[in-house]
């Protein structure tokens, strides 16, 4: 078979099918040996104890300290171990996620919810240097909710995931706040940064000053993205749905001001056509997907009682993952009827995609490979994610690190293989895993964006070394690296009570893994944050790490989400 960029845009929605849960408080001081003092304000910390579980907690705990500062002028960073390559490409490394936690007026929010921080790192290989700024984007509701002359911030928009104590509940409509915090994306010499249900935000790419919102889905006449738009309706042909949508619209675009068309933060470039490729879909859709209503569920999380995600639980009953085939092209249209998805023989979330593609032999059959994060519904569960308990407004570190006896429950690499005849009728599907020798908890596939949507030889990702018997899924602390063609790997690790983000490759030549990975290294024992240079064709061996560089502790930032690299040579 002869390899061919994607022709289709592979869709796993985020959403299986859902019910509404109980609701029930989170209990887990009682696992953590309380001989500690703390003062958060100084962010010092004196650990009395040396019981592991009790470092685990606190090393947890400072991945989500909220940092307030801001930059106002470029900061050269020291480095502190190894040196910067003179072959490094120029361009800018920007890296997005939640800024802020807490408020000074006894609110706090989960990570999803909290407001967009932005992170710079710009290279000059030349000079050896690497400059960074920092700023929280600005959005409507971080202006609304920041004070800039006092410093203060009182939360008023509780999001998606969180409830906010000193507010009122029932008839509070200020819910969804558009918090720029997930992905960041540099495309036709503008800068964005998007969050995961509404318009990106453009920032100006030297100064990070917030330009404004930017509706790509309804203004196509200033819209900088020409791209062919893929329209999907997935008809369900369900009574009680239709109905259950027919009273939720009128609540979420009326008396919640909603959009109706709410732009999705991950998105995918086919750098053979130069296209961008994302997905957006109807207000209604995040909360209803194929799914039961239940009327007192939606009302206790729309009168502020509980977060609006607590009216959400997956459908366990269901054995399979549906993944939608969006065709990109109109002579793909008649294949076959692509609103009835793919069916995965697997009860999964797919995470986060790193490459898909295509492969077709000589009688028209083909073969697509997606190559993605997948973990099961229990360890991804939203009202545990990152741990948050909304009740006490506290992160758990146990609530991502349960151990059920079955590794298979955290998130790792797999492949989803679909063969289609010539007509587009699905033959097979089957899942396996990336890579058969590698058992422990891993996420961000990452690649050399040159060879996506090809079949691609390497990937890489964060995991877990397994070496804290406390936080064995998450967070990760280990750079993995996967030869996909002959099934090997090799690791980079981080070193004790040091933690990492996601992976990003910059290439500086034509071979595939001839490049460098940045990565943002968290430091937690010492509250600091390191920029990491690692060589990524020496993965696995010692002298993989080129350089280090030291963020000043005063700018030392939380855990970012996703981040994009953006060569001053860059075609977009």
């Amino acid at each position: 078979m002869q390899a061919k960029p994607l022709n289709f845009l592979p869709f796993k929605p985020w959403w299986p099918s859902f019910k509404v849960p109980s609701v029930r408080a989170l209990s887990f001081r009682d696992r953590v040996p309380q001989n500690i003092s703390t003062t958060i304000q100084s962010q010092q910390v004196s650990i009395s104890s040396q019981d592991e579980k009790t470092s685990a907690y606190w090393d947890y705990q400072f991945l989500f300290m909220s940092q307030r500062s801001e930059t106002d002028n470029l900061i050269n960073l020291r480095v502190v171990e190894g040196s910067i390559p003179s072959d490094f490409p120029q361009g800018t490394y920007y890296l997005t996620g939640p800024g802020i936690f807490k408020d000074d007026h006894g609110s706090s929010v989960h990570p999803f919810d909290g407001h967009g921080y932005l992170r710079a790192f710009t290279f000059d290989g030349a000079k050896g240097e690497v400059t960074f700024m920092a700023k929280y984007v600005k959005t409507t509701a971080q202006v609304k909710e920041h004070d800039p002359d006092s410093g203060k911030w009182e939360f008023t928009h509780r999001g998606t995931f969180s409830t906010l104590k000193n507010r009122r509940k029932f008839g509070d409509t200020t819910v969804m706040k558009n918090v720029a915090n997930t992905n960041v994306l540099k495309w036709n010499d503008r800068l964005f940064c998007l969050w995961e249900g509404g318009p990106p935000h453009e920032i100006q790419s030297v100064s990070l000053d917030t330009i404004g919102e930017f509706d790509l889905v309804n203004d196509s006449e200033r819209s900088p993205l020409p791209s062919t738009t893929v329209r999907e309706a997935v008809d369900g042909g369900d009574i009680i749905l239709d109905f259950a949508t027919s009273l939720l619209k009128p609540i979420l675009y009326g008396v919640f001001k909603m959009p109706a068309k709410r732009l999705l933060a991950h998105y995918k470039i086919d750098t053979a056509r130069n296209r961008l490729l994302m997905l957006a879909c109807n207000a209604e859709d995040l909360l209803l997907p194929r799914s039961t209503f239940t009327f007192y569920g939606a009302m206790s999380a729309i009168g502020g009682y509980t977060p609006m995600v607590s009216a959400l639980l997956v459908n366990h009953s269901k054995s399979t993952s549906p993944i939608y085939l969006l065709p990109r092209f109109h002579e793909h249209d008649r294949e076959r009827d692509w609103k009835v998805p793919i069916e995965a023989p697997l009860q999964m979330w797919m995470l986060h995609i790193g490459n898909a593609f295509e492969e077709r032999d000589l009688k028209g059959n083909k073969r697509i490979q997606i190559q993605a994060s997948g973990c099961s519904y229990k360890w991804f569960n939203f009202q545990k994610m990152f741990g948050y308990d909304w009740q006490s407004g506290e992160v758990d570190p146990w609530g991502m690190n349960e151990n059920k006896g079955e590794n298979k429950l955290s998130p790792r690499l797999i492949k989803v293989s679909i063969e289609l005849d010539a007509t587009g009728n699905c033959e097979n599907c089957f899942v396996n895993n990336l890579n058969d020798q590698w058992q422990q908890a891993t996420d961000f596939p990452v690649i050399n964006q040159e060879f996506g949507g090809k079949n691609n030889t390497y990937m890489y990702a964060a995991a877990t070394s397994g070496v804290r018997q406390d936080l064995p899924y998450f967070p990760f602390d280990t750079v993995a690296k996967f030869n996909i063609m002959n099934n090997s790997m090799q690791t980079w690790y981080v070193g004790a009570r040091r933690f990492i983000g996601e992976p990003m490759f910059v290439s500086k030549g034509s071979d595939e893994d001839d490049g460098y990975l940045l990565v943002v290294e968290y430091a937690v024992s010492q509250q600091k944050s390191y920029l990491v240079i690692l060589d990524a064709k020496r993965i696995g061996e010692r002298d993989a790490m080129v350089a280090r560089l030291e963020v000043p502790k005063y700018l030392n930032f939380p855990l970012g989400f996703h981040g994009v690299w953006a060569s001053n040579n860059s075609k977009t």
